[in-house]
């Protein structure tokens, strides 16, 4: 069996990996997180081939794990009207409080415990080797809490899986529950070890190369993240830190130039986003992230490595979203001259 976590960097190709991994042949379950990414798979797959073909489905991960899993075993017996997406976790609930509101809708984040408690675990794994031939799992990096697990036990069944992630974007979990797999993303040592437990390759090469980002955003990026991101790219493009209030008043008139904030970017009347928001997008040339006052302190410092992960992380997706010219500006100026 193929079975392997593809450790990626940003703008490596990771969806057009999972897309090209797939044939005519085989019968392919494609698995991410978001929406978005299940319309961009689509896209791509359609791109390859003229349409969906019959031997590749594309779910949602909850999605998957609430129409695959848990209605064929469950639904006649304990009964669901959906999923509740309310992290209720922090409550001391008991009996099926713990896994449905009051509308009897299950609650994300111990949707797949559920499968284990209810123990119709070997019947989901049975279900994916009966319909599959490859399990193929996009921005593996945000699994987490009960998710993870059920993604362990997922890496036991007798098919190819190929799991392709960013460590380092990850910036959001699926799910949380308790102290359950609370460390898990503490460091990429440790991250690598539980999957190596369960028999699966660690892959650091094959994606370990941006066709996004310029030698210039990739160096900058490894210097004062620590990421090791490197390109395929041979030129050089510019990164300024801009202090010159008619500079920055340039840029935030620059409706091609994104400006990407760590929290409340839609707050601003600008094209801006947060840094984690942009995540997954491929279309930025110039991109002005903007640093609140601890992150511009730390960086004027010479010390973004001491930044909390889940934060370097965003600021990490934030800066490797440019194709081209990368600016630096603190929140401060911008809105000393926004209200100014």
């Amino acid at each position: 069996m193929d079975k392997r976590l593809i450790l990626s960097v940003a703008g490596s190709g990771k969806t057009s990996y999972i897309v090209n991994y797939t044939d005519e042949e085989r019968r392919f379950l494609i698995l991410t997180y978001t929406t978005n990414n299940v319309t961009n798979l689509r896209r791509k797959v359609a791109r390859k081939y003229g349409c969906i073909p019959n031997n590749i489905e594309i779910y949602s991960y909850f999605s998957f794990v609430y129409s695959f899993c848990f209605k064929p075993f469950l639904l006649n017996t304990v009964g669901a009207n959906g999923i509740n997406f309310k992290d209720t976790a922090h409550f001391q609930l008991k009996g099926d409080a713990r896994y449905f509101d009051r509308f009897k809708r299950v609650y994300s984040y111990r949707l797949a415990k559920l499968l284990e408690v209810k123990r119709v675990m070997d019947a989901v794994k049975a279900r994916v080797e009966k319909y599959f031939d490859a399990v193929l799992i996009d921005e593996v990096q945000d699994f987490a809490g009960n998710d993870f697990t059920l993604l362990e036990r997922i890496a036991e069944c007798n098919v190819d899986l190929i799991l392709v992630g960013d460590f380092f974007q990850h910036t959001y979990d699926t799910s949380r529950d308790g102290n359950l797999n609370k460390n898990l993303h503490a460091n990429l040592a440790g991250y690598k070890q539980r999957f190596e437990a369960v028999g699966v390759t660690i892959d650091q090469e094959t994606l370990g190369n941006s066709y996004r980002c310029s030698r210039t955003v990739c160096t900058f990026i490894r210097h004062h993240l620590g990421v090791a991101i490197d390109t395929h790219r041979q030129d050089e493009t510019r990164i300024e830190y801009v202090t010159d209030d008619g500079a920055i008043r340039y840029l935030l008139g620059n409706k091609g130039v994104i400006k990407l904030f760590y929290e409340n970017g839609k707050t601003y009347p600008l094209n801006s986003k947060n840094w984690g928001d942009s995540k997954g997008e491929d279309h930025h040339d110039d991109v002005c992230v903007v640093l609140n006052k601890n992150t511009d302190k730390l960086y004027r410092e010479g010390r973004l490595p001491e930044l909390p992960s889940r934060t370097k992380n965003k600021l990490y997706v934030a800066m490797s979203r440019a194709r081209n010219d990368l600016y630096l500006v603190s929140e401060a100026a911008i809105k000393r001259l926004i209200t100014g």
